[in-house]
């Protein structure tokens, strides 16, 4: 085997291995025998990655069943804080979801999702099945439009021809053009809306936060149910609260 083919041999087990963990994800932990037959491995070969992990400390056993382990949890959090300004936003964060008594989240844009790095419910906000660190579609929801409007637009045209735009509800933008006329809508006036599009019931205001450079770091939005989430509160107050919040953390981020 020549230095090319071995290569090739590496990148394709790395591949493998991925494809091992995120099977382990989405089934809450599994056999040998079940992740070798949902991704058409040999068991020797499904097992060999699974020890290696488990020798790693990256996966934990229990009876025939293999688990991702908590080094995965302490990986998430070394990414979640590693920029200041990710640890400036946790606070923006917080004080959004009290002043609106509403959720917040601060989400930021990864291989073409929206990413969620904080998120905090008040006592009153509504609790989804969105939890930090899983991705959300960009083109569904207010923080991540929001991301798109703020980046520049030959990159965020790129990344509507490349994205899926899945249908969620009845009120999704699922075509193209259209979903272009909803980020100029947005670029003019700084924020944008999310009427029922990712969740039937609920609503949400997102504003995208900028770097000093420039750069989209990611946006802030506030999310509850739509007949909350309705008349000025909605269109004219939630916005100016985001749009305030989301100039403090630019000016934070630009002295910290």
């Amino acid at each position: 085997m020549d230095a090319g083919e071995t290569q090739l041999s590496s990148v394709k087990s790395v591949d493998r291995l991925f494809e091992i963990i995120d099977v382990l994800d989405e089934l809450d932990g599994a056999r040998v025998t079940e992740v070798a037959e949902l991704l058409e491995m040999p068991k020797s070969t499904v097992h060999g990655h699974l020890s290696t992990m488990h020798q790693h400390g990256y996966v934990v056993k229990e009876g025939n069943e293999y688990y991702l382990s908590l080094q995965f949890l302490r990986l998430g959090e070394h990414a979640r804080w590693r920029k200041q300004a990710y640890k400036l936003a946790h606070e923006k964060v917080s004080r959004l979801a009290e002043r609106t008594d509403e959720r917040a989240q601060f989400i930021i844009e990864e291989h073409g999702k929206g990413v969620y790095v904080h998120r905090e419910t008040s006592e009153h906000g509504v609790e989804t099945d969105s939890n930090i660190g899983e991705s959300v579609p960009l083109h569904a929801t207010a923080a991540g439009k929001a991301i798109l409007s703020a980046l520049p637009v030959p990159y965020a045209d790129s990344l509507i021809e490349e994205i899926e735009l899945e249908r969620f509800t009845e009120h999704t933008i699922t075509d193209r053009d259209e979903l272009r006329e909803e980020l100029q809508t947005a670029r003019d006036r700084n924020y944008v809306f999310n009427n029922e599009e990712s969740t039937k019931g609920l609503s949400a205001v997102g504003v995208p936060v900028l770097e000093q450079s420039g750069a989209v770091l990611g946006a802030i939005s506030v999310s509850g149910p739509t007949y909350r989430m309705n008349g000025d509160w909605f269109t004219e107050e939630i916005p100016l609260i985001l749009l305030g919040t989301a100039n403090e953390l630019e000016l934070d981020i630009t002295f910290s």
